[in-house]
């Protein structure tokens, strides 16, 4: 087997097995549940950090001054 080969079956598994995960989330409500809760927050904790830095960024670049 190449080294193609064996990265594309690699890649062929991986997607097979987060499809089975997704199914297995999706279809029992206490795991949906569950990771709605943990998109919940880790959205509400990484989306504004990103967005102050992205301001911040875009403030410095643009040469603005307070």
């Amino acid at each position: 087997m190449t080294r193609d080969q064996a990265r594309t079956v690699a890649n062929v598994i991986l997607v097979a097995a987060g499809a089975a995960a997704t199914y297995v989330v999706l279809t029992n409500p206490r795991l949906r549940r569950l990771a709605v809760q943990g998109a919940r927050v880790w959205l509400g904790a990484s989306l504004p950090l990103y967005l102050v830095e992205a301001t911040s960024r875009a403030w410095v670049e643009s040469g603005s001054r307070a």
